[in-house]
């Protein structure tokens, strides 16, 4: 089963620098995506009919996410692990503060089937838009990640995003706890991981189960909110 994860930020003609809480970047910082683009790109490149919308969810930060997957799980929608495509700016695992160590560290020092309480990880104040994928990682809902990035995206892979040649290893979570562990729990899974650095050569053809939207404010002006409409066209809200 695949999930289609959309931030509104790769369809920018740059990447903003973050803005401060509570604001949005400037309108000059880059330019959003032309409708015909945007309608291209979920078409031709990702096989999305608005004919046929899918169950979705628009969101105001990527990491809401895990709420909309979990309530799938949970009602028995999506199944657990299921696949993710990833089209963003950013790759949303880890880089920067608070960083990887927190769940390498310590999720993975808990027993698989109680690490998604993931309540408790925003009252210790460690999880947060940046790094929502690799907790969902971490939580063994994933059996399959591919990146959309798009020719502004930054380098933010971490270090556990190994190249193999023209391509990337799986990836394989690991930390001198997980492998404390790994006689009770079993070792971390290895997750195929696939990068797109171009939108163009994008051609995605699985019958995605869901699809969400993160608006993601501090990293895209007010202008490509008119992108928002256009692209929940090819999705029926919950």
């Amino acid at each position: 089963m695949w999930a289609l994860d959309l931030d509104l930020d790769f369809f920018l003609g740059d990447c903003c620098p973050l803005a401060p809480k509570g604001e949005r970047p400037s309108e000059v910082c880059a330019t959003p995506w032309t409708e015909a683009a945007v309608i291209s790109f979920l078409e031709d490149g990702l096989g999305l009919d608005a004919a046929r919308p899918i169950p979705g969810r628009i969101t105001e930060t990527h990491d809401g996410a895990l709420a909309f997957w979990k309530e799938r799980m949970d009602a028995g929608t999506l199944s657990r692990p299921f696949s993710v495509v990833h089209v963003d700016a950013h790759a949303d695992l880890g880089i920067g503060k608070p960083g990887p160590g927190f769940v390498l560290n310590n999720v993975l020092g808990i027993p698989p089937q109680e690490r998604d309480a993931f309540s408790r990880y925003y009252t210790q104040k460690q999880l947060d838009e940046a790094n929502y994928l690799l907790f969902a990682l971490a939580f063994r809902w994933i059996d399959a990640l591919t990146l959309v990035r798009d020719p502004f995206s930054r380098p933010d892979l971490p270090s556990f995003c190994e190249r193999d040649g023209e391509g990337y290893r799986p990836i394989r979570l690991r930390s001198f706890v997980s492998t404390l562990f790994e006689d009770r729990y079993g070792p971390e899974p290895e997750i195929p991981f696939t990068v797109y650095n171009d939108p163009d050569s994008v051609r995605i053809r699985e019958p995605f189960a869901c699809m969400n939207l993160a608006i993601s404010p501090r990293y895209a002006p007010k202008t490509a909110d008119t992108l928002v409409p256009i692209i929940a066209r090819y999705m029926t809200l919950e």
